[in-house]
C-alpha cells in the first residue's frame, strides 16, 4: 500500500483514547462542566484513568485546588450539550444552567455528577506530577454509577471541531 505524509498536528484525530466525556467539578460550592475527549485506562482494579486537560481552562485551576472531580459519559443524544460544555467557560458562567444540564450530588467527591450522562464516575486525583509539564492527572475512581436500562449505548468520540465519531456498535474476532 502507497503511503503519504500524514500531518503531525493532525495526529490527535486519530489517537483519540475513550469516549467524549463531560469533567464536573465544584469550587466554593460552585459546580462547573467541561468537555474532554482524552482520557485512557491506566490500571483496572482499583480503576486508574489518565485525564488531560489544558492549563488553560478553568476546570484545570479547580482540579489541581481541589484534587477531585467527575468523569460522565454521554450518549450521543447529547452531542450538541457535550459540543456546547467546551466552547465556554465556567469562570464567569453556570454552564449547566447555561447548557441545560443537571448537577446531582456525588456520594464520595463534592464535585457534582451529570444526571444526563449515562456513566458517571467519581474520581480523586491520585498524581498530578505531570500536570503541569503535560496536562495530565492520574485519578482514582473511588465509586462508579450507571442508569439502569440503557444496553449498547452509543457514545461519541471527538475527533475535531464539531466532528464526532459514534460509537456502540460492537462486533467479535
Amino acid at each position: 500500500m502507497k503511503k503519504q505524509k500524514f500531518p503531525l498536528a493532525e495526529v490527535y484525530t486519530i489517537i483519540g483514547s475513550g469516549p467524549a466525556a463531560l469533567i464536573s467539578s465544584s469550587l466554593n460550592g460552585k459546580p462547573n462542566v467541561m468537555t474532554i475527549a482524552w482520557t485512557t485506562m491506566l490500571d483496572f482494579n482499583p480503576p486508574v484513568i489518565g485525564c488531560c486537560i489544558g492549563d488553560q481552562n478553568y476546570t484545570y485551576q479547580i482540579v489541581k485546588k481541589t484534587g477531585e472531580f467527575a468523569i460522565n459519559i454521554p450518549t450521543a443524544d447529547l452531542v450538541k450539550k457535550v459540543y456546547a460544555c467546551g466552547q465556554v467557560s465556567g469562570r464567569k458562567t453556570d454552564k449547566f444552567k447555561k447548557i441545560g444540564l443537571t448537577p446531582v450530588p456525588a456520594s464520595k467527591i463534592k464535585a457534582p455528577l451529570v444526571d444526563e450522562c449515562f456513566i458517571n464516575l467519581e474520581c480523586k486525583v491520585i498524581d498530578d506530577s505531570l500536570a503541569d509539564k503535560y496536562n495530565l492527572f492520574i485519578v482514582k475512581v473511588v465509586a462508579a454509577w450507571q442508569s439502569r436500562g440503557i444496553k449498547n449505548p452509543k457514545t461519541i468520540h471527538h475527533v475535531s471541531g464539531k466532528k464526532f465519531i459514534l460509537g456502540g456498535k460492537f462486533i467479535s474476532a
